[in-house]
């Protein structure tokens, strides 16, 4: 008897909270169409000291357009990985807000992403820093993206500088 009651509670309260909408999310993620493909180009990471690479990016939806996956490469003048991520840009309905969640060498980031025309930005606190990144889309249809940090009242420096065009 106390099972019953016990699943019968947690039945009700799972139909309680708020179902998602789901053509919603969908319509939302379609904002970002224009990132979805292959890209590569130049890049310059700073780690210390500048280190040019080639990045690639390819972008796909998964989950029937529910959600979008991100997979980024850096690779030095030898071909070596320098620089190696993944991600999932989703829309939250009930906040009316974009989640990035991002995975690197061990680490994780979960913040809001900002959807702008043919961009986005998104930002995060690390301890004493603060970083924001943008991307936007040129008049050449290039991927821009730079990435600056603050360290207390010190000016931003750029940590990121990429363009990459679309291959595919």
């Amino acid at each position: 008897m106390r099972t019953r009651f016990a699943l019968l509670l947690l039945a009700t309260v799972c139909f309680a909270q708020q179902q998602p909408n789901v053509a919603a999310q969908r319509e939302a993620m379609k904002k970002l169409q224009f990132l979805a493909g292959k890209w590569s180009g130049d890049a310059t990471v700073n780690r210390g000291r500048p280190i040019a690479i080639t990045q690639s990016e390819e972008i796909s939806y998964k989950l029937d357009g529910l959600v979008m996956i991100v997979e980024g490469t850096g690779r030095n003048s030898e071909g070596n990985v320098e620089f190696r991520a993944f991600a999932t840009i989703s829309y939250d309905d009930a906040s009316a807000k974009y989640r990035f969640r991002a995975y690197n060498d061990g680490r994780y980031l979960d913040t809001e992403l900002e959807v702008t025309e043919g961009g986005f930005a998104r930002g995060f606190t690390a301890g004493p820093a603060k970083v924001r990144n943008v991307m936007k889309l040129t008049a050449k249809g290039e991927w821009q993206e730079t990435t600056e940090y603050v360290l207390g009242d010190a000016p931003p420096r750029k940590s990121v500088e990429m363009l990459l065009k679309k291959i595919q």
